[in-house]
């Protein structure tokens, strides 16, 4: 955890929890069994069930001591590593706690699964250490969330795997990654003029793993004044780690503004952006763009911008077969940043499973000054609103990976900038593509590059070899006259068919 994540953190939790606890959830911790009967759909019917209720947020009261830490305080609260839950087993995986505080104050039930039976995690506070700080007065505090360790990248010692913390936040990495890009369990009037609302998962039941097997269980009970809903991760770290998720939605109100599979990243500058950018890096992104694979087979790549005004894009579909947030440059060239290793940061690709049906990716891209806040969200929006009291259903793979799984046949964007043309008010931008149907080109090839500008006039368009990378650069001019925001749309195609992703830009004044 850095300080970065901490602000980010604030800027999650600050209009979520509000008010005090219902009842019915504190009367039924405060009798809670040690052992009741759990299987595949209990988490479900509790959502179910809980939809049928008014909302109320879980309790924040704290000790003064707890209630009012400093960030470096927080991070001197350090769960135990000799604590962890499995450790004494051996077993693939180890789980350890978070302690509430700071920002993270709502208490988070904690449960573990084993044999078709659920038992409560109790507090203690011989579990954490808290270095200079006075132990609290034992008690059941409780816990903000919790963390997965298992051997990922090597195996004499468990790295930390993936983290549950705040809201419904979640974070993983794949083997050699570092943290980066957040997911979450929905979003809710993102980008809305009367404010976003940030679900909270506040119940967690995490299956004991078993002896051998590289696959953990966790189930969520997800809660909000619009919805409750429930999920299932299936968690399989790796080379690239993916979640199968199921999820179920009961909404309490009609929303028409959800958000499914919610992406949040960073974006401050690239090549393409960087105006106004007083920095000596190159870059500064944990994703540099937004990559589609429609419903009708079209593979589309829009690079990320930090915009002088908040910007919203929606990307029309039909049951979509996949759409992430990437980080496609892995060299260190590209950052120069020793600290923050932004060539480490994992991409994360949505492969929905099953019919979607009609709705839209939905890009998020806010202004900021620094790469301290989150500023990029990206998630599937249906088109028609989900009902109260209905039922719905999203199953979906995460793909925590360096790139998109699988092996496209079509060319990767690789690079994107943009500079000042030759020819006075003009925009000279830079495209470069490697990979797939590229590769496979006769020397004497000479592809069609198409470009088209909603407003304003390209110019110069032109796509040759690169002998530098492999692949081809694509270059052209654009001159926006008075217009403020241009869309443009480059492709390359051989014999008629696409040999390079369609690329995808808004430019603004």
């Amino acid at each position: 955890m850095k300080r970065r994540d901490a602000m980010l953190a604030a800027l999650s939790l600050s209009t979520v929890f509000l008010a005090e606890e219902t009842a019915h959830m504190s009367e039924a911790r405060a009798a809670a069994p040690e052992e009741t009967p759990f299987d595949s759909g209990t988490v479900r019917e509790l959502a179910r069930g809980l939809a049928q209720q008014a909302y109320k947020p879980p309790p924040e009261n704290l000790p003064r001591g707890l209630s009012d830490l400093s960030y470096d305080q927080y991070r001197d609260i350090r769960y135990r590593a000799n604590q962890a839950r499995w450790r004494p087993e051996g077993l693939p995986f180890q789980m350890q706690l978070f302690h509430r505080g700071f920002l993270y104050k709502p208490r988070i039930d904690m449960y573990e699964v084993a044999g078709g039976v659920s038992r409560p995690i109790r507090y203690n506070t011989e579990l954490f250490d808290f270095q200079n700080m006075e132990r609290p007065a034992q008690e059941d505090l409780g816990f903000a969330g919790f963390r997965l360790h298992g051997p990922i990248n090597r195996n004499d010692y468990y790295d930390e795997i993936c983290a549950f913390l705040g809201a419904s936040y979640f974070r993983a990495v794949a083997r050699g990654q570092i943290y980066g890009l957040s997911a979450r369990g929905l979003a809710i009037n993102t980008a809305d003029p009367k404010g976003e609302e940030f679900p909270l998962f506040r119940a967690f039941w995490v299956e004991r793993p078993r002896e051998g097997v590289n696959y953990i269980t966790v189930h969520a009970l997800l809660d909000s004044p619009s919805c409750t809903a429930a999920f299932r991760f299936g968690i399989r770290p790796g080379r690239t780690t993916v979640f199968d998720v199921e999820s179920t939605v009961f909404p309490r109100t009609d929303m028409a503004t959800i958000g499914i599979a919610p992406l949040t990243s960073m974006f401050w500058f690239s090549p393409l952006n960087r105006t106004g950018r007083d920095d000596w890096r190159p870059a500064v992104h944990d994703s540099d763009g937004l990559l589609m694979f429609t419903g009708r087979g079209e593979r589309i790549w829009r690079p990320l911008n930090n915009p002088r005004d908040l910007q919203v894009s929606v990307f029309g579909d039909v049951n979509p077969r996949g759409f992430g947030l990437m980080q496609r440059r892995r060299d260190f060239a590209a950052y120069e940043d020793l600290e923050a290793r932004y060539e480490k940061r994992p991409s994360l690709w949505v492969e929905p499973i099953g019919d979607w049906g009609e709705g839209g990716v939905q890009l998020v891209e806010i202004p900021t000054q620094g790469e301290i806040h989150d500023n990029i969200v990206a998630f599937w929006r249906p088109k028609d609103p989900l009902k109260a009291r209905g039922e719905y259903r999203y199953t979906f793979r995460l793909h925590w990976c360096d790139e998109a799984p699988g092996n496209p046949e079509l060319g990767r964007v690789t690079a994107t900038a943009s500079g000042a043309s030759w020819t006075q008010g003009g925009r000279l931008f830079v495209i470069d593509a490697r990979g797939g149907a590229l590769e496979n080109l006769p020397a004497e090839a000479k592809p069609e590059l198409k470009v088209s500008a909603s407003r304003g006039e390209v110019r110069n368009a032109v796509a040759q070899r690169n002998p530098e990378t492999g692949g081809w650069r694509i270059s052209f001019d654009l001159f926006p006259g008075d217009a403020r925001e241009v869309e443009l749309r480059a492709e390359l195609r051989a014999d008629g068919q696409p040999v390079a992703e369609t690329l995808l830009y808004r430019w603004t004044a």
